[in-house]
């Protein structure tokens, strides 16, 4: 069990506050960031604390994958198989979505074939995994996430009473299921920029006149897609011309409060909005992207890849395991996350299934108990579990704490 210090990530989207302040740092700070990573992704890995000294986590569990991953080294090619990150989102990422594993294997190789770096900006496919992931917020945590019943995109679309609307409307009408939506979504995420040009302002004006309620409507109905309707206000100041707007409002608009959480799977269109959460998911850095970006946008390939099929709000209920130990289960078979509400003065909580594992802090201070040894582990600060490690128990210092723990599923 050794101290384990994030690799922090800076992109236009992030926060000048909210990291900064998570790992009491100076507010605000230089530059927007965006993630901090904590696993051993070749990308950028976490740094373990041996002896006063700093090593990369890649390389130590690349020295000794048996020591540190365990039973599940020869299951996963002796790589840790998932990557914790602590995300905090001041503007809207780019909607993407994310490869099957035979999908990723696929691409990766063809794009190995063609010469392209790993490096290039016009890469896809930057490894061979798949990307399920879970994101668990810490506040409110906003998001669009996989394609609304087509019933109810319908009623959305005839409700901005846009007349240039009404074709889409009918065609999605006309086809409520998946078909329908991959219809609708291919034909306006390959509009032309002259057709675009002319559509997408004629409904953003439909948007501003529902939202000021100027026309005649109940106020029920007037209520009913606020949010997703000034969702894509907001989507079309920040990305002007850009066809995700349109895209966007095809999307589940998902509020998430503390502690609730989502799990995307692959082929999920998905774009997070704002808000800070922990997230995890299998060890990959594979996307593929649609829009509201400046990134390279491949629409063939992502069509290739997107799951068209509509999709529950698809939240996670967290397993109430007692004594303030909750965990988020999910079909992944890379990992599982579990989260500790630690009270001052209680006796120290057993964490299960601890090594191979990341204990990460997101309040107060905790300290993690191997035998007689403690280790301090401060907020936005981490713990590298290896398997070798005996059993893990954590209590709060100096006032309630929070821990999420992740380990390889159980699945």
């Amino acid at each position: 069990m050794h101290e384990l210090v994030g690799a922090l990530r800076s992109y236009a989207w992030g926060s000048r506050t909210a990291l900064a302040q998570l790992c009491g740092r100076p507010v605000p700070s230089a530059h927007p960031e965006a993630e901090l990573w904590f696993g051993a992704h070749p990308a950028d890995p976490a740094q373990v604390r041996i002896n006063g000294h700093s090593t990369s986590l890649l390389d130590v569990v690349t020295a000794n994958p048996q020591r540190e991953l365990g039973s599940v080294a020869g299951e996963f090619g002796g790589r840790l198989p998932f990557l914790l990150k602590i995300l905090a989102a001041e503007e809207a990422l780019s909607l993407q979505a994310h490869p099957s594993l035979e999908q990723a294997r696929v691409g990766f190789q063809r794009e190995n074939r063609a010469g392209m770096a790993l490096d290039s900006p016009l890469r896809n496919y930057r490894d061979e995994n798949h990307k399920p992931e879970l994101v668990v917020a810490l506040d409110r945590f906003e998001a669009l996430a996989g394609f609304r019943t087509p019933t109810v995109t319908v009623r959305l679309l005839h409700a901005l009473e846009v007349p240039e609307l009404e074709p889409y409307a009918e065609l999605l009408a006309a086809q409520p299921d998946s078909a329908g939506l991959r219809t609708l979504f291919t034909t306006w995420i390959a509009l032309p920029q002259v057709s675009l040009s002319t559509l997408l302002p004629k409904v953003l004006d439909g948007c501003v006149r529902y939202l000021s309620g100027r026309d005649e409507g109940s106020d029920s109905k007037r209520r009913e897609f606020t949010a997703e309707i000034r969702t894509a206000l907001e989507l079309a100041e920040a990305y002007p011309g850009d066809a995700g707007v349109l895209a966007a409002l095809l999307l589940n608009r998902i509020t998430l409060e503390p502690g609730e959480a989502l799990f995307l799977d692959a082929g999920n269109l998905h774009a997070y909005l704002r808000g800070v959460g922990v997230e995890i998911m299998a060890n990959s850095d594979n996307v593929l992207r649609g829009g509201l970006t400046p990134k390279h946008v491949d629409v063939p390939e992502l069509l290739r890849v997107l799951d068209f099929e509509p999709l529950d709000l698809p939240k996670v209920q967290p397993e109430v395991l007692g004594n303030g130990v909750f965990r988020y289960r999910t079909p992944a078979s890379e990992f599982v996350l579990s989260r500790f509400e630690l009270a001052p003065g209680d006796e120290p909580v057993t964490v299960p299934h601890a090594g191979p594992g990341i204990a990460l802090c997101t309040h107060g201070a905790v300290g993690l108990l191997l035998g007689k040894d403690q280790l301090r582990v401060e907020c936005g600060r981490a713990a590298w579990i290896s398997a070798a490690d005996g059993e893990i128990r954590a209590r709060a210092l100096d006032g309630a704490a929070q821990l999420f723990c992740a380990a390889v599923s159980e699945n």
